[in-house]
């Protein structure tokens, strides 16, 4: 999807070099600043000059992009999901949430069109609606192929599922900036980083595959269910909830995402903590809370070390950051607490 979203900016590209002598203006003047900075070097430039009735490449202004942005969105959290736990992801993906995800990632998508509203808008709308049609198709064929496979709670596997979603959230930054904001021009600045945490996501992925199932103490699990059940519950909602902070409702939004938090919170704590002593459970809520101020303090610190040029590159890393030190926490705690208990048994 990447490598089609990739080409339609090549093809506009040519586009607009050959029938609009380079001048995007035609386009950008319905568009917010920070729009359409062409790749214009020489290897564009010997495309463009060779490139066959260009004319007929006029649809690749918004419209091929229009197409594939709900994919491209849909099919990276499932991604994320599939890293977390294959059964979940095959669940909802092979469910019918993922077309209500579908329906609601599209209404988002129309309403963010109409404010922005040009030409194009009406084109946009209907190519939206299709493709809210054959996207969940497509996921339902992806995931009844799927097979499930054994959930991944340990620690280091939780670190490395942090280093993994840090990567892949960081390509698709840069793909949002060069490709889907039509600007193919920052890509050679974007490409070193982009190359770096590609390479991170590869090794991290491959460690992922060879590392065994390891035990997860009452914390972590905690934590890493938790997460489950957050991603589970945010799979409708989440492009509403991001767009929220962008179109005058971030008040909203972050209720909207608290509520969500909580309401995985409460589902998990009736599912790891049923059975457990009343004496541990006031350890557990000793080390979660511990866990959560070392993860806030860490992505504080994550977010005030750069100034992002959007703002969702400091929130990926401020989570990412966050997210370890939380699991990080909760293992060493666990790990703590079983050797004292331990300790105590023997005598």
């Amino acid at each position: 999807m990447v490598a089609l979203v990739y080409l339609n900016q090549a093809l506009f590209t040519v586009f607009v070099l050959r029938v609009h002598g380079g001048d995007a203006s035609f386009v950008a003047r319905y568009l917010p600043e920070g729009w359409f900075a062409l790749a214009d070097g020489s290897a564009m430039r010997a495309l463009a000059e060779h490139f066959p009735a260009p004319e007929l490449l006029a649809p690749s202004v918004l419209r091929v992009q229009g197409f594939l942005e709900l994919p491209l969105v849909l099919l990276a959290y499932a991604t994320v999901l599939r890293w977390l736990d294959r059964g979940l992801y095959r669940r909802l993906a092979g469910s019918w949430l993922v077309w209500a995800a579908s329906f609601f990632y599209t209404f988002v998508f129309c309403v963010v069109e109409w404010d922005l509203h040009n030409p194009y808008t009406m084109d946009d709308i209907v190519i939206r609606s299709c493709s809210a049609v054959v996207t969940p198709l497509l996921l339902w064929w992806l995931a009844d192929r799927e097979d499930d496979a054994p959930e991944q709670s340990s620690f280091a596997q939780m670190l490395l599922f942090a280093v993994s979603v840090w990567a892949l959230g960081h390509l698709v930054l840069t793909v949002y900036d060069t490709a889907l904001l039509y600007n193919l021009g920052h890509l050679s600045g974007r490409l070193p980083g982009a190359v770096a945490a590609l390479c991170v996501l590869v090794a991290a992925r491959l460690a992922s595959s060879r590392m065994g199932d390891g035990e997860a103490g009452v914390a972590l699990s905690f934590v890493t269910s938790g997460l489950r059940w957050a991603l589970a519950l945010f799979f409708v909602p989440a492009l509403a909830v991001r767009y929220g902070v962008n179109f005058g409702t971030p008040l909203v939004a972050v209720a909207a995402a608290l509520a969500i938090c909580l309401a995985a919170a409460v589902h998990v704590r009736r599912e790891t903590l049923s059975g457990v002593g009343t004496a541990r459970i006031a350890l557990w809520a000793a080390q979660t809370a511990a866990a959560l101020l070392a993860g806030a303090a860490a992505g504080y610190a994550a977010l005030q070390l750069v100034t992002d040029t959007y703002y969702e590159a400091g929130l990926l890393r401020a989570a990412g950051i966050a997210f370890a030190v939380v699991v990080a926490v909760c293992a060493a705690t666990d790990r703590w607490l079983a050797r004292r208990s331990g300790a105590v048994a023997a005598p």
